[in-house]
Order: C-alpha cells, then structure tokens, then sequence
C-alpha cells in the first residue's frame, strides 16, 4: 500500500485512475489475477485514495481488496461500472487509463467517460518504477542468476545437432523449473539467422561452425531478467571472431561509462561510436540498451536520442550486436543498475568467447 499511497501523490492533476491487470496493478497494489482475458477486472481509484475493485466472480476466493464488487457472466460489468463511477465522484476531468487496457474494454469505457481527458497511466507509473528500491534489486539479481544458471546449464548439455526450437524450449524449461517463469519467448538463432536480432527459432539444425545467439530471460516474482550471449561451435569464421571481439569489448565500454549523472544517448554512443570505428557502424541496426523491471523493456532506453539523466537505482540492459546478413551475427547482453559512480552487472556469464 505504500506504492499506492505513493501513487496518490502524482494525481494532482488528475481525477483519478482506470487500472487493468499487468505490471501497473501488481506494483502498486500486489494484485496480479491470472487469465482474466475477456472479463473486465479494473480497479478504479480517485484522487482522494478512495477506490473500488471490479472482478469478475471466478476470482471471489483469490482477491482481497477493502472495496470489491464482483459480476457473474449474466450481468454487465459496464452498469457497475458506471455506479462505481457516480460513487467515486468521477464525473469529469483527466484519468488515467491504463496503457495496456484491451481495446474492446476502453472502447466501453469511453461511452461512460465523454467527459474525460483520458491519459495513459505510463506518464505516472514510468517515473515511479524506473528507480528500483533494494528489495527489488534483490529481485532483479535472483532473476539474472537463474538466466546465469541457465546457459551454463545450456552449454553443458551440448547444442550441436539441436534445432533452434529444441534449444528454445529446453531453455523455457530450465528457467519455468528454478524461476516462476519467462520474460520472453527464448531467441535461439544459428549461423546466418544470427543475423536476424529478433530471430524466432526455426527447425534449422546447429551445427560445426556455427556461432549461435541465445537470448532469454527468468522471472522472479514478477521481475525480468535478460542475457544475451553468443557462443561458437566448434571453429568458426574469422570474421565472425573479429565481429565477437569488437562487439565485447563496446559492450565493456558502454558498461563502464555508467554512472549517476550521465545521459543515456552518452552510454549508447559510446558503444556505437567504437563498433563505427571499427568499421561495422551500418551493422549495428538497434539501441544499446532498454531498461528492465517488471517489464522486459521499459524506461529508460538507452538510445541515441535519450537524454534521459541515469540515477542511482535504476536498471537497464546494455547489448550491443552486429549483424551482417549471409554470414551472421553477435549479440553480448547484460543486465546493469547504476550505483553511484558506477554500475553493476546483476548477469555475470562468461563473456568472451565460448567455444562449444
């Protein structure tokens, strides 16, 4: 509740606020309903702290709200809303209206809000999350320690003769068996589909000479992780090695430039600055970093255009790649929060080249 309270704070300017399930509801209130789909679950909340929560009644047992009303499948939660409204005294003005909502839900609240400015609730709940306390730092590391635990136990077990789906799925696996679950659906991407940043796994057969791109990351009571390492099967091409080294060593500087005080754009150039001298500038086709919470990608991003002013507790990744199409790609990815002058890795897998 001190999160909501907190919450109440922001609200100066508004009415009040329309909050569906996903990581704005779990953060400020613990409440993180499975499955709801369909069925409108909304925790409505006016400025003054007073609130109502309406859930469907499959939930009756599993949530334990002061205010609850909850509707069965014969009744139009749209009528109780509009009561729940009227007793609030959310008559006009701006709400905040989560950013996730479903859109055949916010097409049936609009019709009961034609007097409202409504505003996404992401300009209130970005700038409270992106500074993380301890507990959730804490979170965060466990979450990176899993994804840590995993590709060592990934590259234990082999991947040569695997398919990328294979490789994908046992990954999901190890991660649901020591966490609570994925940040995203795992990138397993081979020889030249690592040249595809967002490749999804395919049939394709690893094999001798390739260099393989694994991303993926763990939950941890609702915190993500998120790694990215790259790793070679057997010899691989010289080029490819040469690609490896530059990309580890922009992603040692963009690290070391963290601090409290710097902008973000400053962490991306560094990074981007040095792969171009190189000569791999045009290959370097993405930002060098997204933060990390509750959320796999949320404030701040670390991208040329940013000038955001890094501060302590906040945590983001840092991930520099190249990718050149026929041959390949490299991708080495961290999980970082600042601490003062500097930063710290929360993921500490191996970083040079492993090969397999």
């Amino acid at each position: 509740m001190n999160r909501l309270n907190k919450f109440l704070g922001y609200l100066e300017e508004y009415s009040g606020a329309l909050i569906t399930p996903g990581t704005n509801l779990y953060y400020l209130t613990g409440i993180s309903p499975q499955a709801t789909e369909e069925r409108l679950f909304l925790l409505v909340i006016n400025k003054g702290g007073e609130s109502t929560l309406i859930a469907p009644k499959l939930y009756e047992n599993e949530v334990d709200w002061e205010s609850t009303i909850f509707w069965s499948d014969e009744e139009d939660p749209y009528k109780l809303l509009k009561k729940v409204l009227t007793l609030l005294n959310l008559t006009s003005g701006r709400i905040l209206v989560e950013d996730t909502m479903r859109a055949s839900f916010l097409i049936n609240i609009e019709k009961l809000l034609r007097n409202y400015e409504l505003v996404p609730l992401s300009n209130v709940t970005r700038e409270m999350r992106m500074r993380k306390d301890e507990e959730e730092i804490k979170l965060m590391k466990k979450a990176a320690q899993i994804a840590d635990e995993v590709f060592y136990e990934m590259i234990s077990r082999g991947l040569d003769g695997k398919s990328e789906k294979q490789v994908a799925l046992e990954i999901e696996f190890l991660i649901r068996e020591k966490g609570d679950g994925i940040s995203f659906a795992p990138i397993v991407a081979a020889g030249e589909n690592a040249a595809n940043p967002h490749h999804t796994p395919s049939e394709r057969k690893i094999r001798r000479g390739d260099i393989v791109v694994l991303d993926f990351g763990a939950k941890y009571r609702g915190y993500c992780s998120d790694i990215t390492r790259t790793v070679a099967i057997g010899e691989i091409n010289e080029k490819l090695r040469e690609v490896y080294e530059v990309v580890r060593e922009a992603q040692e500087r963009a690290f070391q430039t963290v601090r409290e005080g710097i902008r973000a754009r400053e962490v991306d150039s560094v990074a981007r600055e040095y792969i171009s001298a190189k000569g791999y500038g045009e290959y370097f086709i993405h930002r060098t970093g997204h933060g990390l919470g509750l959320d796999v990608h949320e404030e701040p991003y670390i991208g040329s255009k940013n000038e955001r002013v890094l501060e302590r507790g906040m945590t983001f990744t840092i991930e520099p790649g190249i990718y050149i199409s026929q041959l390949g790609g490299v991708r080495i990815e961290d999980d970082v929060v600042v601490e003062g002058k500097k930063g710290r890795r929360l993921t500490n897998a191996e970083r040079e080249l492993i090969k397999l």
